[in-house]
């Protein structure tokens, strides 16, 4: 190293879930220049996949295991138990990894402490015994379906604190007191090691609620829509792991209609890299075409509960910060017996509304959040937290503490949650487009995502059939209605500026080429901008279809439009009767709540 002397301070990584959390803190730091920070990797998870990618978007210098363990450090911070952390020559700092401690978790017959081991039937880890696991053990381990109440609470008891009766930190970092008074009941021993320092994760979500309206933007949610997050943890009790989370996804996907719904699913970093990352696209890709957005494992799931309007969730941390901040919340699984019953987690399982599987969920989801209420749960997760917007200073403080050397005098920040970069959901399966007509010249239209539920009774009228250019199934395309395109696959073969969409000229040169090839088709479509698109009909009219500006944000897919005025033209009108008369060229077109002017025009 260039630059010598400075205080060491080693963050041990885990897996990814454990390392977003030790980023989380690393700003403290920053601008200190007798502060050098380094990493290092346990090994003992079998989660390891994707830890060297988020190491390298951080730029920590990464020591191997046994260096690390050979090395003085000043400070070792840890946002987990595993590995041998008994091993460091330095002041040990733990974090929470999640919101507190809330699960039971026995620990693994290897004298090491592994809480993710993954464990797989028989009670092997996948992939083979962790690499810090000795061979001798691997067959002893044992698997639990259901945990007793003898199993400790990960965390709090003493088969996670102590070492030979002496407890492994020098610092354990509570976020509440009622975490330290089930410290206090289950291990005496690690009180005075206790420090109630917040929690930066929450402190971060909480810094970006004013930018909720931004986020939704930034996500594609369009004013009218209702944006509901579905999450998971991992493990055989979680939401994904249940019999009926196929059902879950085809129906939210399926049954809610697509411009009054925007469905995001933020699943467990350990799902991902459990089962490996393309086959998580693999599985979730028919969701996909459908509309479904999914956050990545590195990617905004903060900010998309800051957008969300409801979160569909289990016992996971991500559903309990959603609570914590105001959104409705309906639990798909939450297992009772693998919980400490004292803890919020726990609380919050046994006060909020559960899912009904096999049950229609729109009227579940509308149910919730008619039946909402500001603070409905704040008696429960008001233990999220002792020091709200304090965690940075906190741990700060906490952490020059340990490492002997008076604070910087500049203020101790987290890092500000970016903007998302999602866009608007761009659904590839063919919609089935359901229609009424309310007036001369007022359309309802409500799109679903094939395969769809049958239309509700309400929303039952003339229906017909969209098929994006871009569908899994090309076969579908002779049999629409209308034809879609949101832009060339190439953008230099004719996109509009800074944007996917069609420019006006190659746009007319599609919509032609693709009504003379397919001749059964009422409309080709082209989406032109955020608000327009050009029409062809089936007799070679041109009709550019206009949404007026709503100034919050992006409008619905303009291709509603084009449905809307579809219906139009086969309740009887002809476009003459449109651009002629009082208001020249206006339809109204209503999705859901929302209405919606749009201006018809004839394109040269």
């Amino acid at each position: 190293m260039t630059r010598t002397g400075a205080r060491r301070v080693l963050f041990v990584v885990h897996n990814v879930t454990s390392a977003t959390r030790l980023l989380d803190v690393l700003p403290l730091f920053d601008g200190d220049l007798d502060v050098q920070s380094l990493a290092t990797c346990t090994g003992s998870s079998p989660f390891l996949g994707g830890v060297a990618d988020l190491l390298a978007r951080a730029g920590l210098p990464v020591l191997p295991w046994e260096q690390a363990r050979e090395t003085d450090f000043d400070l070792v911070v840890s946002a987990s138990y595993g590995g041998e952390l008994d091993a460091f020559q330095g002041r040990l700092a733990i974090l929470s990894h999640g919101v507190g401690y809330n699960k039971r978790l026995a620990t693994p017959d290897t004298g090491h402490r592994t809480p993710d081991t993954g464990l797989a039937e028989g009670g092997r880890a996948e992939g083979g015994r962790a690499e810090d696991e000795p061979a001798e053990c691997a067959g002893r381990r044992e698997a639990r379906t259901t945990a007793p109440p003898s199993v400790p609470v990960f965390g709090l008891a003493p088969e996670w604190l102590l070492h030979e009766g002496v407890p492994l930190a020098a610092a354990t970092v509570l976020s509440h007191p009622e975490q330290l008074e089930r410290l206090r009941l289950s291990c005496p021993e690690a009180v005075p090691t206790a420090v109630l320092a917040g929690d930066p994760c929450f402190d971060r979500i909480l810094a970006a609620l004013p930018s909720r309206e931004s986020f939704r933007r930034r996500l594609g949610v369009t004013p009218g829509q209702r944006l509901v997050v579905l999450n998971s943890t991992w493990g055989p009790h979680s939401l994904f792991a249940q019999e009926s989370f196929p059902w879950l996804l085809r129906e939210l996907t399926g049954s809610l209609p697509v411009d009054e719904y925007r469905i995001c699913a933020v699943l467990h970093p350990n799902i991902w890299h459990g089962h490996g990352p393309g086959q998580i696209d693999r599985w979730l890709r028919r969701a996909r075409d459908a509309g479904l957005t999914v956050i990545p494992p590195l990617g905004p799931w903060r900010q998309a509960l800051v957008a969300s309007d409801a979160v569909i969730g289990d016992h996971g941390s991500v559903t309990f910060y959603a609570a914590a901040i105001g959104r409705p919340v309906l639990l798909g699984a939450f297992p009772h017996e693998d919980l400490d019953p004292a803890s919020p987690v726990a609380a919050l399982g046994r006060t909020a509304p559960h899912l009904r599987p096999y049950k229609p969920p729109r009227p579940q989801i509308e149910g919730l959040l008619d039946g909402w209420f500001p603070g409905r749960h704040d008696a429960v997760t008001a233990q999220t937290t002792a020091a709200p917007g304090e965690s940075g200073t906190l741990l700060r403080r906490t952490f020059y503490r340990l490492l002997r050397r008076d604070e910087p005098p500049w203020p101790a920040l987290l890092d500000r949650l970016p903007a998302p970069d999602s866009g608007p959901a761009r659904v590839l399966s063919p919609l089935r487009v359901v229609t009424r007509m309310l007036g001369d010249r007022e359309v309802s239209v409500t799109r679903y995502a094939e395969p769809a539920a049958d239309p509700e009774p309400d929303a039952s009228g003339d229906a017909h059939t969209v098929v994006p250019d871009k569908t899994p199934d090309p076969s579908r395309i002779a049999l629409a209605d209308l034809v879609l395109s949101h832009g060339p696959d190439d953008p230099a073969d004719g996109a509009g500026d800074g944007a996917d969409a069609w420019a006006p000229g190659p746009a007319v040169a599609w919509a032609t080429a693709v009504s003379q090839r397919f001749r059964c088709a009422a409309m080709a479509v082209a989406v032109t901008g955020r608000d327009s698109c050009l029409v062809r009909t089936a007799d070679g009219t041109l009709l550019t279809l206009t949404g007026a500006p709503t100034g919050t944000g992006p409008g619905p897919d303009p291709a509603v439009y084009a449905s809307a005025l579809h219906a139009w033209l086969e309740s009887g009108h002809v476009i003459g009767d449109l651009i002629a008369g009082d208001h020249p060229g206006h339809l109204t077109v209503v999705t859901g709540t929302a209405r919606h002017q749009v201006r018809v025009t004839l394109t040269p």
